[in-house]
């Protein structure tokens, strides 16, 4: 909204990207009001305030219909999903063998062979994290979480030695 002019116009596909709410979509079409903007769905409705002109109580209603719809499913996506999660997660807890939900943890063996050969440079301060990143062509924060494996690698590993 703070992109576009007083009497501009914003087009969307679909009500639901306009809010997450039917609050949101109210304070909206206030806004809409208020800038004398013009709001076009696509395939749809059409509401035109740039002019000052009100918004017909039907069309008013079709959006709040509409934007109730969206909402619900949103909602009914969310639920969907935590039940799976919520399902997913019990049948771990039955067969510890199954894969762990989500991503699997990189491990230190997990690391390219040229993060570790480098590490030591970086270490000794020979080459600075955005030098580091660029060497192995990797993005800073995949660098970031590498140097955290291999730091907690190094830690277990000096601890195991000292006893």
């Amino acid at each position: 909204l703070k992109a576009v002019p007083d009497n501009g116009m914003i087009v969307v596909t679909e009500v639901s990207r306009i809010s997450r709410s039917t609050k949101q979509l109210l304070d909206f079409i206030e806004i809409l009001k208020a800038r004398r903007l013009c709001l076009k769905i696509k395939d749809s409705i059409t509401i035109d305030c740039r002019n000052g002109a009100t918004i017909d109580p039907m069309t008013t209603a079709m959006l709040q219909i509409a934007g109730v719809f969206a909402e619900l499913e949103r909602n009914m996506i969310s639920e969907r999903v935590k039940s799976g999660m919520k399902s997913a997660k019990a049948k771990r807890k039955e067969h510890p063998e199954l894969n762990p939900i989500g991503r699997p943890r990189k491990t230190f063996k997990d690391i390219p062979q040229k993060v570790k050969d480098r590490y030591q440079d970086f270490i000794e301060g020979r080459i600075n994290k955005t030098e580091y990143a660029c060497l192995c062509k990797l993005t800073r924060p995949t660098i970031n979480k590498y140097i955290r494996i291999i730091e907690e690698y190094q830690t277990e590993h000096s601890a195991d030695e000292k006893k």
